[in-house]
């Protein structure tokens, strides 16, 4: 995050669970629950395009940054591991007991 900020500037964090205007724009564009989603620019991307263009952003200063530019830098590596990095992130949302945020827009309407 902060290797991103050094190369593009600011960036704010949207909790999707919220209220915010920008997170209510990704809940319509995006099925949230199955992958992120950055507003880039004005431009929208979600999913492994989401981490592809991050990477892209990001300066590979650390071992870790420089690995993960390697791994999302390629559009098709982005593709094939993402699904692997939802998995994961589903596993850690239901042991914290965090509810999908599709079940929470559908109660909050």
């Amino acid at each position: 995050m902060l290797r991103i900020r050094e190369s593009v500037g600011p960036i704010r964090l949207i909790d999707a669970r919220s209220d915010d205007p920008d997170a209510i724009s990704a809940r319509g564009r995006f099925d949230l629950d199955e992958g992120m989603a950055a507003r880039i620019s004005g431009e929208w991307y979600y999913g492994d395009d989401c981490v592809h263009i991050l990477s892209m952003i990001s300066s590979p200063v650390t071992t870790f940054n420089k690995l993960n530019a390697w791994v999302f830098k390629s559009p098709k590596r982005a593709k094939a591991i993402y699904p692997v990095m939802k998995f994961g992130r589903n596993i850690v949302l239901s042991v914290l007991g965090r509810r999908k945020i599709s079940s929470m827009a559908s109660k909050s309407g």
